[in-house]
């Protein structure tokens, strides 16, 4: 298993690019996984020490998440004052995140997704665009177009730029799913076809946390950092025309 690669540190916090695979916190479901919050332990034992009930505590520091096959820019704080300003600004929505991310079809323009997400009912492993939901947005902008050639047939599929506004699990999934042009191999929402033929080509879903912008906890200053794509998916793109 990769490790993540620190991209940058201070006494306060740091930033990881994690790699795809690698679950971000420890739980019942995953506890012979090596994860994102066992790194932590282990690299800054010092730091994440705290026997206490709290959310620094029992996250090891980190302060947002990003799914298992997602890689890209992940924030750890070191102790707990910093979790709690970082934690801060994530709820008032002053962080700007960006992802990179490959679509099956063609989208025409920029725009946006604004629709509810929730857990569905009858599958509690997924989330889906449901009434009773959480409202989520979802604003993208399109790079470039891509063609995948299999054989005789062949498809458009659209390399985007991603900003979610809130934090939804799975939001930029559900809602492109939602939006008739799912996320590239993604395992619960392409379609069973589609996944099946996309993961023969790319052993993950084609989504990377690319960039985040914030506050410095400290300073206040603005601060950018910046997680380049991984060379797997650096790879697939060398193969589309």
């Amino acid at each position: 298993m990769k490790h993540p690669e620190i991209i940058y540190k201070d006494q306060d916090f740091l930033v990881l690019n994690k790699p795809a695979g690698m679950i971000v916190n420890n739980a019942d479901t995953s506890k012979e996984a090596y994860t994102v919050q066992d790194f932590i332990r282990q690299t800054y034992p010092d730091a994440i020490m705290s026997e206490d009930d709290s959310e620094f505590a029992r996250r090891g520091g980190i302060v947002h998440r990003l799914d298992k096959e997602t890689s890209g820019v992940l924030l750890v704080a070191l102790n707990e004052e910093i979790f709690s300003a970082l934690q801060k600004q994530f709820k008032e929505r002053t962080v700007i995140k960006e992802y990179i991310a490959l679509c099956h079809g063609k989208l025409a323009t920029d725009g946006e997704i604004n629709v509810p997400i929730g857990r569905l009912p009858w599958n509690r492993m997924r989330f889906g665009v449901i009434p009773q939901g959480r409202e989520s947005l979802t604003k993208f902008q399109v790079i470039e177009y891509k063609k995948l050639t299999l054989g005789k047939s062949s498809e458009v599929l659209t390399l985007v730029r991603v900003f979610p506004k809130t934090g939804r699990t799975h939001q930029i999934r559900v809602h492109f799913q939602y939006a008739g042009f799912p996320i590239f191999a993604d395992s619960l929402y392409a379609g069973r076809k589609t996944i099946v033929r996309d993961r023969k080509l790319l052993g993950r879903h084609f989504l990377h946390a690319s960039k985040i912008t914030l506050n410095h906890p400290k300073t206040m200053a603005q601060v950018e950092f910046e997680a380049p794509l991984s060379s797997e998916l650096v790879d697939f793109l060398a193969q589309l025309t």
